[in-house]
């Protein structure tokens, strides 16, 4: 039997089992370990702790963490925006990181981020998500051709301003968008790996980017999602765009497998 500690975290709902891998009998487990069998063991909402995935917070040569994310069905993932608030807002308070701003390691590259705290407790979070990728692309549904823009945050988002599909693209997260005003929108999302979750940061960020690149909003865009509300930023086309939300713990404990 293996005792592994984890914590519980959420970012507007969008939950993940935690790893802090910094010290080296944890590393050591995890070195061992079928991560993505972990991953669907401990996400299971019946027979494990329940979670939208497994993240692993670890040392990198690089910046000042790494993180490694495992989808609920045990794939592995590139980036997630809720994800990379609650490992900063972890660091930070076990001072593991003790600047406010800090650099975190992912498969989509090296995101920076800002805290902000009082008295040593995590607020907000605002993380530097890259400069998105933008196309339009359509989808052949029921024989009729539908619209829709791909946007890569680091990982592959399909934005639909419609929810009229019965098909979705293979191997990406989904979005059904509806515009509430030109600073506004209301999302929700279909995560590769993990199904409908209450939010999501990276597909936030694609909603407001599609939105913004086809006119639909201004730049500066509060994305209403089923577990909260999100601010994104996106200064001009050839700039980062920036997101903005809380991060929460819910509990701490130990897994044993």
């Amino acid at each position: 039997m293996t005792t592994l500690p984890f914590i519980k975290m959420h970012g507007l709902g969008n939950d993940y089992v935690y790893v802090e891998c910094f010290r080296k009998e944890t590393k050591d487990i995890i070195a061992r370990t079928d991560l993505s069998d972990l991953a669907r063991r401990v996400s299971d909402r019946h027979f494990g702790v329940g979670s939208d995935g497994l993240v692993l917070m670890m040392p990198s040569k690089i910046a000042d963490a790494k993180m490694l994310i495992f989808n609920a069905d045990g794939s592995e993932a590139e980036m997630c925006g809720n994800a990379i608030r609650c490992v900063a807002k972890y660091l930070y308070e076990s001072q593991l990181c003790t600047s406010q701003q800090m650099e975190i390691e992912t498969l989509a590259g090296i995101r920076p981020l800002k805290v902000q705290a009082m008295d040593g407790v995590v607020q907000q979070v605002t993380v530097n998500m890259g400069i998105p990728v933008i196309e339009s692309r359509t989808l052949l549904c029921a024989n009729n051709p539908i619209g829709y823009t791909f946007v890569n945050m680091g990982n592959p988002h399909a934005v639909f301003f419609s929810e009229k599909i019965q098909q979705l693209p293979a191997d990406t997260n989904v979005e059904f968008v509806r515009v509430i005003n030109n600073k506004e929108l209301s999302v929700r999302v279909i995560e590769r790996g993990s199904g409908e979750t209450l939010a999501c940061g990276t597909g936030a960020c694609a909603s407001a980017v599609a939105a913004i690149y086809h006119g639909l909003t201004e730049r500066n865009v509060t994305v209403h999602l089923p577990g909260g509300d999100l601010t994104v930023q996106w200064k001009d086309n050839l700039y980062p765009i920036f997101m903005t939300g809380t991060a929460e713990e819910v509990f701490r404990g130990n897994y044993t497998y």
